[in-house]
């Protein structure tokens, strides 16, 4: 069982590029994924940063492996950083996932996921947290286009960026779909039922590679891929 979520990151990517192959997502669309963290509350207490600096653990129920991190509504939480890429297309799924302390920047595994993008992959799209250089040069290595939000006041007045609202739009419906949809599937909207990184990372990549075969059985089988999904794997 410790074992399991060493490989999940490959499984999952092995997965996402044969979905890829069989869904073709991007038949009418551009060659497009997104990059994106959503936050898992972790289970029990939270440790405040005057007791982790301590090495103390006040409470027994907190799990002191997770991390602290600012939300998109600036609130502070405990817990963990689902870090996923996306297809952007009519139809969205994962195609690449990782699970880390919710203290680890959106960049910093982005390279990694992005080693598991079909090759064919033209234009990554992310928030500003993936602009930074190196991920622009690995993006360029690749062959691919590294569109994200920029620093600064808006709104920005350069050119391009009606294009990059566009974009910016296309990443936001991709996104929040899936991680409502996933978040609402395995009831990850509260606390996760896990305690640890490794119990943690089992439970929410196995997450999404479950959600990977059911789309994959749906799509043998001829059923829409995104609908009625929370009720096909409830009853599974």
């Amino acid at each position: 069982m410790k074992a399991i979520p060493q490989t999940l990151p490959l499984q999952i990517g092995c997965l996402g590029r044969y979905l890829e192959e069989q869904i073709h997502p991007w038949i009418a669309s551009g060659r497009a994924v997104a990059l994106e963290s959503t936050i898992l509350r972790a289970r029990g207490g939270v440790r405040h940063p005057k007791h982790r600096e301590k090495g103390e653990l006040p409470h027994t129920s907190i799990d002191p492996e997770a991390h602290w991190t600012k939300s998109g509504w600036h609130a502070l939480v405990y817990g963990w950083k689902l870090h996923v890429v996306s297809v952007v297309a009519a139809v969205w799924f994962p195609i690449a996932a990782v699970l880390t302390p919710a203290n680890v920047a959106d960049s910093e595994p982005a390279p990694a996921l992005l080693r598991e993008v079909p090759a064919e992959v033209r234009f990554v799209l992310g928030d500003r947290h993936y602009n930074t250089p190196e991920l622009h040069e690995n993006c360029d290595q690749a062959d691919r286009l590294l569109v994200t939000t920029k620093y600064g006041c808006s709104p920005h007045t350069d050119d391009g960026v009606e294009v990059r609202r566009l974009v910016h739009k296309l990443r936001s419906i991709a996104m929040e779909n899936f991680n409502e949809h996933f978040k609402g599937i395995f009831d990850a909207h509260g606390q996760v039922p896990t305690k640890g990184l490794i119990a943690t990372q089992r439970f929410a990549l196995g997450a999404i590679f479950v959600y990977q075969l059911a789309l994959l059985y749906r799509f043998e089988h001829d059923l829409e891929l995104c609908v009625g999904l929370k009720a096909f794997l409830k009853s599974a």
